[in-house]
């Protein structure tokens, strides 16, 4: 698996081109601008194949609609406690900050449940639901990585003061992350890389 990041719209989240030997993709949150990422695809030769979503705020769903219509018969999952939010343009925010229109409607294929697996050609990701920013919130555990999402960043983490959010579920969901065995290369939502080893040292948010 070879992973590549786009930071993508005003708030620069990160897209995460997973590419499997195949030639085949999955995508994380792919915020915005969806013709970057079709350029980025194009460029390295891969064909996508599934969106994965580690929540529904409008800053990391921004783009699904029109990939879904550049690549019929994408695959876009998301946690099951988020697809309300991922439907609805009041709570997604995508009506406060952007075209509300963009966010109403948005269609999905899976609603995945913590413990689950995904699984694209050789790639495996085992799914955990980490409640906190949002209450449907999931991050991605595969060979030594880990997508978090909005959920753990480097020496930060999520908002809680949004719907859904939580600031003692967040701490609960850190701290399953940090009991995670061994370490793993983890790529947030926003901002730099990081790993988990390091978060366990020195977040001061929640350390381990």
């Amino acid at each position: 698996m070879k992973i590549y990041t786009l930071p993508l719209g005003m708030l620069q989240t990160n897209c995460y081109l997973l590419a499997t030997e195949g030639g085949h993709a999955a995508l994380v949150d792919p915020g915005a601008d969806a013709q970057q990422v079709v350029r980025a695809l194009a460029t390295l030769g891969l064909q996508p194949r599934m969106i994965l979503l580690t929540h529904a705020h409008y800053d990391h769903i921004g783009a699904v609609r029109e990939l879904q219509e550049c690549y019929p018969g994408i695959q876009v999952l998301l946690g099951e406690g988020d697809t309300e939010m991922y439907q609805s343009p009041e709570l997604n925010l995508g009506g406060r900050f952007e075209d509300a229109a963009r966010f109403t409607g948005l269609t999905y294929d899976r609603a995945l449940r913590d413990g689950e697996t995904v699984q694209l050609d050789e790639v495996s990701l085992r799914v955990l639901h980490t409640p906190g920013h949002t209450q449907g919130g999931v991050c991605y555990v595969g060979e030594g990585v880990l997508f978090s999402g909005d959920t753990l960043f480097c020496r930060e983490v999520g908002r809680t003061d949004l719907y859904g959010g939580s600031f003692e579920a967040l701490k609960q969901s850190i701290t399953r992350l940090y009991q995670l065995k061994g370490d793993y290369q983890v790529y947030p939502g926003h901002g730099e890389a990081t790993t988990l080893e390091e978060e366990r040292r020195e977040n001061p948010y929640v350390r381990g």
